[in-house]
């Protein structure tokens, strides 16, 4: 069991339960917001659109997640001065930049320009979220490795938890989606290379495709075998499927070993094409019933991240050797 700076442990805990089961509020859509607001013309919503909109959803929901996620663009800033983000909910702030560079089939990801782990530690975030596309088999694995190892060595230098998110893709041009087989294949070797490299969660894809796949005895070996593979605890993405199949696949993640849960679309998608009233009426008649029933179920049946790490020792004089920056 590894041994957490204090810094990094109390973070991890502002992001928990107090079992120490995570579920996060996703919420740092950019450009694919922009295009679910106004499918016809993505490019007209404002930038004080998306903000809005991240600060009324946040305001309504967050409160019965124990963590939310947001970019420094057009989220986590304002949501905090607005008010939007209570103080006792965590803080996850994403470091990297809207989508990739470099040739499809060999995807680069890039941290956002001019931000930074030192940037989103004096902001007062509780966690640093990076999202990196991966495939094992690419001709950019090696140096995507590189990257998650360098922001992971920035985090630990700074006791920011790092919370790790792979996307992943298929290497066949003429394929949008991964195979069946290789979906899984990829999702698991994936936790098996990017584990190992300093992160503090990983933020996994449903190592299944459910269309192909319907038996739910064999989500539940894919997830064990994710659970096996992954050095760090590890929580379940929506991936912007539908609530209930998400709530299936949350019963299978959390029964296999997951510590629980980053989601977003599955729980507030239908606000993005809803006005003023009828908004906040589906926000808290309906999407904060789903996140609250969410976060109940990873709390009662999520791994607890203790199982993976501990508290450091404190004996009367550690401040004397805690190392600043």
């Amino acid at each position: 069991m590894k041994t957490l700076s204090i810094g990094t442990y109390r973070r991890l805990m502002q992001c928990s339960t107090r079992r120490g089961a995570i579920s996060v509020l996703a919420l740092d859509h950019r450009n694919n917001l922009r295009t679910a607001m106004r499918p016809d013309s993505p490019q007209s919503v404002t930038d004080a659109e998306l903000i809005a909109f991240k600060q009324q959803v946040i305001g309504v929901l967050s409160p019965v997640a124990t963590a939310v996620l947001l970019d420094a663009e057009f989220g986590a800033a304002q949501c905090v001065v607005s008010g939007s983000l209570p103080g006792n909910i965590g803080q996850l702030v994403a470091i990297e930049a809207t989508g990739y560079t470099g040739d499809p089939l060999a995807r680069q990801s890039q941290i956002l320009p001019d931000w930074s782990v030192a940037k989103i530690s004096r902001m007062g975030a509780s966690s640093v979220k990076m999202l990196v596309y991966y495939h094992p088999d690419a001709a950019a694995a090696l140096e995507m490795e590189a990257l998650v190892k360098k922001v992971a060595d920035d985090c630990a230098h700074y006791d920011m938890p790092l919370f790790l998110e792979p996307l992943s893709y298929s290497l066949d041009p003429e394929k949008k989606q991964l195979a069946p087989d290789e979906k899984r294949y990829v999702v698991i070797e994936t936790a098996r290379r990017l584990t190992p490299l300093g992160a503090t969660v990983l933020k996994a894809e449903f190592p299944v495709d459910i269309k192909s796949v319907p038996n739910e005895q064999d989500w539940l070996q894919a997830c064990y075998e994710l659970t096996a593979a992954s050095l760090i605890p590890w929580v379940l993405l929506s991936a912007s499927v539908d609530y209930e199949v998400f709530l299936r696949q949350v019963v299978a993640a959390c029964s296999a070993g997951a510590a629980g849960v980053a989601v977003g679309r599955a729980v507030w998608k239908e606000a993005v094409s809803l006005k003023d009233v009828e908004r906040l009426r589906f926000l808290v008649d309906t999407a904060r019933g789903r996140m609250e029933r969410i976060t109940e179920l990873v709390d009662a049946m999520g791994r607890s991240w203790n199982e993976y790490y501990a508290a450091p020792e404190v004996p009367s004089d550690w401040y004397k050797r805690y190392e600043g920056v």
